[in-house]
């Protein structure tokens, strides 16, 4: 996932980054979208919060739910996600998964993981080890399929 865009920018900036002519209703309705309207408007200054230099006054996970809103915004055709669920802990996971369903709806999304969890609704599942291909299959498959994706995942 793409880092935070404007540092020194508001939350607001940040997400409108994804569409620039956004009106502040579709920003926010990204964000709902995200899952990231609650935390941001516990923050201070909500909305208009300014993100510090290395936006370290947002965890990971929200820096990652604010990339999501951004991509909403944006309405892409082809979606790339990698470790979208990396470094963030089990209750933020959920969130960004939940973001990320809302996300890929309708559009064609590769998704890169190591955890089960970020892929366990995708249509097909490609295995890699190294740079090779070792497997294929989906979550709900074969006791067999299951077991190699968590082999390899």
């Amino acid at each position: 996932m793409p880092s935070i865009c404007a540092p020194n920018g508001t939350i607001r900036e940040n997400i409108r980054y994804g569409r620039l002519d956004a009106t502040d209703e579709e920003v926010e309705a990204a964000a709902k979208a995200a899952q990231a309207d609650h935390f941001i408007r516990t923050l201070p200054g909500g909305y208009d919060m300014v993100l510090n230099e290395e936006s370290s006054n947002v965890s990971q996970g929200q820096k990652q739910l604010l990339t999501i809103a951004r991509a909403i915004l944006s309405d892409p055709k082809i979606l790339i996600l990698d470790e979208a669920t990396s470094s963030v802990d089990t209750r933020t996971e959920i969130l960004i998964q939940k973001a990320m369903d809302q996300l890929m709806k309708g559009r064609t999304s590769f998704v890169i993981a190591h955890r089960l969890s970020t892929i366990r609704d995708a249509g097909c599942i490609l295995c890699m080890e190294g740079r090779r291909h070792c497997g294929a299959g989906n979550a709900r498959g074969t006791a067999g399929t299951r077991r190699l994706l968590c082999q390899s995942v």
